[in-house]
């Protein structure tokens, strides 16, 4: 079987909803997706807000924006998949969809996280350094851009603008 880290396309990965529920990412065709690795007791937490700002903006321009919680950075997410949801929900305002928690890094990483580390490499190489580390794929499906963990959501509202247009 092959390994999904090795399949050609953005498009043939898939994750699951808090509750378990599939996402195909072959749904996101033609939009512009934003990926983020988030935790709610990060310092960067206050990135939420942002995040949601930027999902209100443009979703309906085309932007999808995807919340992976990781618990692997000093356990700053050690909520359940439910109770993490529902901490975004009321303390920070998140109706963009999360998934249920995975790793970014190491043998168990998440596939997406594989195959984004693959195209676009870091500062630390292709490892991702911290929470909120952010990656926006364009409507064909490519990677396009990587950003660090202190990025704010705002300063990749350009690329987006110019992505949707």
């Amino acid at each position: 079987m092959m390994d999904k880290v090795t399949k050609a396309s953005f498009y043939d990965l898939e994750a699951k909803t808090t509750s378990g529920k599939k996402i195909a990412f072959s749904d996101f065709r033609g939009q512009v997706v934003l990926i983020v690795n988030t935790a709610t007791r990060c310092g960067l937490a206050p990135q939420f807000e942002g995040l949601e700002e930027l999902h209100l903006k443009y979703k309906d321009r085309g932007l999808v924006i995807l919340g992976f919680p990781c618990d692997q950075f000093a356990g700053q997410e050690p909520e359940s998949n439910e109770r993490m949801e529902e901490v975004c929900k009321i303390n920070h305002g998140v109706t963009f969809q999360l998934t249920e928690k995975c790793e970014v890094n190491g043998e168990a990483a998440h596939p997406v996280f594989k195959f984004l580390k693959k195209k676009l490499k870091g500062f630390l190489g292709s490892r991702i350094k911290w929470n909120f580390t952010k990656f926006v794929i364009d409507q064909n499906g490519e990677p396009c851009k990587r950003f660090a963990p202190v990025t704010k959501p705002k300063d990749i509202e350009k690329l987006i603008q110019r992505l949707l247009s």
